[in-house]
Order: structure tokens, then sequence, then C-alpha cells
């Protein structure tokens, strides 16, 4: 392939797979994009893109060009990047996505150690949302911390840990009621948190897998606001359980095990193929990963400490 102009436009195809997707992303016209998928075909001998009733579908050179090229681009922008990063001059706004939790009590400690590494950094905060794992390279997104059990295709990650869900009560609805059976378990009023990732799904398959489903009372999109109505209802939330035990030094709550076996969650810092070799990303995301990792732990040993009564 000859004309290098064309990669752009390629790999909005590769992706989107849509000619009107693609033409809007690069503000170019329908017909000038169609233009553009005839040249890039002739330019590889292949169709690249074949339609299929009412969509476009990659060819197997498609595919493999899908998988090859954000990594061949991120090594030709490495050409052009100085031998040594100076990152006190770094003025790059990177954005991470994870759940309230994650900017309640992790968020300051990355600002504060990005403030003194690279003052002129910035930091844009997403709430993630479970399904936007597989629409990734669709997002500008430099960092993702989530609960997955497997990495899509082009992207990379770094296991943090796993952990247990237990169940988050008030202390003096705790006193009174002891969920100790499935059965009291599933007749309890509970509140589900939708931001942030899936938190839920382990519960509900093992439920399932039991003939069982539980009394959804609330579903709210922040930690915060299932900790107010635990506070001021008689209320279960279901979490996991290193964010319980910080929920539990704040506040007059108690955690419990839950009384049915459930699948632990594994904890994943998540990014895209196209930034594996940006210098700049890889200080960020070995700048975020400790903070979120040892915060994890930290409170996960802590959540052992309450749970076994210690």
């Amino acid at each position: 392939m000859n004309n290098y102009k064309l990669l752009p436009a390629l790999i909005s195809l590769l992706q989107t797979r849509n000619l009107t997707e693609s033409a809007k992303a690069l503000h170019v016209t329908q017909s000038a994009m169609s233009k553009t998928l005839s040249q890039i075909r002739l330019a590889f001998h292949d169709n690249i893109l074949i339609r299929e009733a009412n969509q476009f579908v990659l060819t197997r050179r498609g595919e493999e060009l899908k998988q090859q090229l954000p990594l061949l681009l991120q090594q030709l922008d490495e050409l052009y990047r100085p031998a040594v990063m100076d990152f006190a001059q770094c003025q790059r706004n990177f954005s991470l996505a994870s759940s309230d939790y994650v900017a309640q009590f992790i968020l300051p400690g990355i600002f504060k150690t990005l403030a003194s590494q690279a003052p002129n950094a910035s930091v844009e905060y997403q709430l993630w949302q479970k399904d936007w794992l597989s629409q990734l390279s669709q997002r500008p997104l430099d960092l993702v911390s989530t609960i997955t059990e497997t990495i899509p295709e082009n992207l990379y990650g770094k296991k943090m840990a796993e952990d247990s869900l237990v169940m988050l009560m008030s202390r003096s609805y705790a006193g009174k009621n002891k969920l100790t059976t499935l059965d009291n378990y599933v007749a309890a009023r509970h509140i589900i948190i939708t931001g942030g990732g899936d938190k839920d799904s382990p519960v509900d398959l093992a439920l399932l897998a039991l003939g069982k489903q539980r009394k959804i009372y609330a579903k709210v999109p922040f930690f915060q606001s299932a900790i107010e109505l635990l506070l001021t209802t008689d209320t279960v939330l279901t979490i996991p359980l290193h964010i319980a035990a910080d929920f539990v030094a704040l506040y007059d709550l108690q955690l419990a095990a839950l009384p049915f076996e459930s699948k632990a969650h594994q904890y994943y810092l998540l990014w895209h193929a196209r930034y594996h070799q940006d210098p700049e990303h890889k200080w960020f995301r070995e700048l975020c990963y400790p903070l979120l990792k040892n915060h994890l732990l930290k409170t996960k040993a802590q959540g052992m400490k309450l749970l076994h009564g210690n």
C-alpha cells in the first residue's frame, strides 16, 4: 500500500464496518468514503469489506488488518517521539473510567501523584458502564478499572486482584434480621447499583442455579446513594468485600457473608492496543496500577478481619 493517507480511513472502516459512520468520524462525504474504500480495495487486492444483507462484514484479510494496524501505527508514532520523556512537561489530558467508588476513594491519590510528577497533565474521569467493554475501540478512554472474566481482542490488561461478594446493611437492621439462610436473603429487600460495571451477575446466576430470585427494592447509579438507603431503610446491598470494608469504616453499617456460594470478581486495569506502546500512556497506567491494586488489597484484608471477627 503506497498511499499512507488511506490508513485513517481504513482503520475507521475496520472498526465501524459502516461507510456512513466512518464518513462522519472523518468529516467527509459518504461518496468520498465510498471512493476511498475502492482505493483501499485496489491497494490491498482484497475487498476488505463486503456487503451482507444490510451490513458490511470483514473479509479474512480485513480481520488480519484489524489486528495488525493499531500496533503498527503506534510503532510508527514512536519514531517521532523523543528518546526520553520529560513528564514534568506533559500536558496530556488522560481519561480514566471506573465506578464512583474508585472516584471517591482512589482517584484523589491518583491526582495527588499526578500533580507531583506531571503538574501540567490532567485527568477526565468517567463512570464506567459494563456494555462499554466491547466498544472500547470506539471510546476515547486511556484506562479502565473494572470487573471482567475475559479480555476482549485488541485490549491489554493487568490483573489487580480478585474479591468475593458480601452483604452490607445497617447495624440496626442486622441486629433485627439475621440473613443467615438463603430464604431469608432472597426475601430481603435488595439494592442494586447500576453504574460502574457489572457487580450483580454472579449473585443472580448463583441464585438462578438454586432456583431462587431476590427481591429488588431499588436501583441506583451510585454507591453513595445506595449507602444512604441502607442507613435509612431495612435493605441489603450485595457488594465486593473490599468496598464494604471501606464503607463500614465510615458509617454505622455491618457486613456479613452470603448464605450461598458465588463466583469471585476479577479486577483488571485495561487499555486498548493503540495505546500499548505509547510512553506517556505507559507512564500513566504504571502510576495508576499500584494505587488501584494496593487500595484493593488493603481494604480486602480489612474486610477479611471484619468478616471473621478479628
